[in-house]
């Protein structure tokens, strides 16, 4: 059986940044005063899944991470990942592949 190498070992900065998501999560939970057991049963998982998640556990699934947002309400910040309007980088290569002029379609159309 062939493993995925994202499993064996995750970019530092993905490992780092999931780390440091979950290390908020804590810190948002402990500033509500809620309990790993009473966070995980109004997300409705188990409380090894809510310790994972605060561990930066990079293999808890992401419906955990984004119902802990949700829980907290930070849900907000998360639906902005990923942006394609805040994506600089991503606009710079569509532009950059846009066509110089518009071309008339040589097929027949429908205006009489």
């Amino acid at each position: 059986m062939r493993r995925n190498k994202l499993f064996a070992a995750q970019p530092y900065p993905v490992e780092s940044a999931v780390k440091h998501l979950g290390a908020n999560l804590r810190r948002a939970r402990i500033r509500r005063r809620i309990t790993i057991p009473q966070a995980a049963e109004k997300i409705g998982t188990g409380v090894r899944a809510v310790m994972d998640a605060e561990k930066g556990n990079a293999f808890t699934g992401i419906a955990v991470y984004a119902s802990l947002l949700w829980l907290y309400d930070l849900l907000p910040a998360f639906e902005e990942l990923a942006n394609p309007l805040k994506d600089k980088h991503g606009i710079a290569l569509a532009d950059r592949n846009e066509p110089e002029r518009a071309r008339h379609s040589r097929g027949l159309d429908n205006d009489f």
